[in-house]
């Protein structure tokens, strides 16, 4: 739905947060599995949630580049956090999927398509940068002449319950890139979490099927204010920058410039940058055989141009040094994604830093070119 289209639609009430805790059960009811935010191995990643109690109640995260960690908070606010490693992406495009099957039978190879039930998700606490990433994925996958089948699917199916963000970490640039703090456009409801509750807003008549089976109040002219003033928090707490003033052009005419050589010095080739990033979609293909060779399954895994194999072809690999690597990710993501897509790749969630081992920072390495540009 257009953003255009959703701003009409779009209402505003007030949630209680007893009422907020019977919102599982009404995502349950309607057939959705819900996914959201939860603690696991010392991080807030994406996970299916089966009640409020599954939320990180009263925790936080800590950013900086190459360092992540979480704190107790003063108050039990249960969205009071940014983000972490996971990204929606892994539901909507899974890191292995299985494309075709192939069995070997009396009358030769046999080829079918498996037969799967795609999933209904519930997205509870899609952060608007997020939201961006989802939409540059949606022109990735269903937006060109060639669909994915599966993407499409699982997407169309998808509920998306928007989180507002009412606190930023010190690598979140998200206001450079024009995608948050606050979500605009795609989402079914939008949430801000008030000490109290919620202010809710209803975009969709999806969103508007579920918020009608909890009770809600009419949300009061204070309660718009301190949902303002709670989301002015996240913008006034963002200091990362980056200029995007003719990105494009900037990293296209400085292809061979020095601080490639300087980022190549640092940079582990790890691919933590493309795993963590919500955006990012190489893949590759292999055929996975059962040990008789009589089943062979055709999957699709994750992969990352910052593998040594993932650029090879004709008998050798087109980018064989990490300076050559690291600078086809970060000249495809904020340069030439733009001639193929129309957009950047980039939404300013600032994971590639935070889960950087060595505290890369692409912000730093675009201003080190536009300061010394050849």
């Amino acid at each position: 739905m257009s953003e255009e289209s959703q701003t009409e639609i779009a209402r505003s009430c007030f949630l209680s947060t007893e009422q907020f805790a019977k919102l599982f059960e009404v995502l349950h009811a309607l057939d959705y599995e819900v996914i959201g935010p939860t603690i696991d191995q010392a991080a807030i990643v994406y996970d299916r949630l089966t009640s409020v109690d599954d939320l990180p109640r009263g925790w936080t995260d800590i950013q900086e580049p190459g360092k992540y960690r979480l704190e107790k908070r003063g108050d039990d606010a249960l969205f009071g956090y940014v983000v972490g490693p996971h990204s929606w992406k892994q539901k909507l495009f899974p890191p292995v999927s299985t494309l075709s099957v192939a069995d070997r039978t009396d009358a030769g190879w046999q080829f079918t398509e498996p037969e799967q039930e795609l999933p209904k998700f519930a997205f509870l606490g899609v952060r608007a940068c997020e939201l961006a990433a989802l939409k540059i994925q949606d022109r990735v996958f269903i937006g060109g002449p060639y669909v994915d089948p599966s993407y499409q699917g699982r997407r169309n199916k998808a509920l998306i319950i928007a989180v507002n963000c009412t606190q930023a970490a010190s690598t979140c640039f998200c206001t450079s890139m024009n995608t948050g703090p606050r979500c605009k456009a795609g989402y079914d409801l939008a949430l801000t979490e008030l000490a109290d509750g919620f202010v809710v807003e209803v975009a969709t008549p999806e969103g508007e099927i579920v918020i009608n089976a909890l009770e809600t109040q009419i949300a009061t002219d204070e309660n718009q204010r301190q949902a303002e003033a709670a989301r002015q928090q996240a913008v006034d707490q963002i200091t990362k920058t980056l200029d995007t003033t003719d990105i494009r052009d900037l990293l296209m005419s400085n292809l061979e410039h020095p601080q490639w050589n300087d980022v190549a010095e640092r940079c582990l080739s790890c691919t933590n940058c493309t795993m963590v990033c919500p955006t990012c979609f190489c893949s590759s293909v292999e055929e996975v055989s059962d040990l008789t060779g009589d089943h062979v399954e055709r999957e699709r895994k994750w992969d990352s141009c910052f593998n040594v194999d993932f650029s090879y072809m004709n008998g050798g690999l087109v980018r064989n040094s990490i300076r050559n690597r690291y600078r086809q990710w970060m000249t495809h993501k904020l340069a030439t994604w733009i001639d193929q897509f129309g957009t950047s790749g980039c939404v300013g969630c600032g994971r590639c830093i935070t889960w950087c081992p060595v505290g890369i920072d692409l912000t730093r390495e675009v201003a080190a070119i536009r300061e010394t540009q050849t």
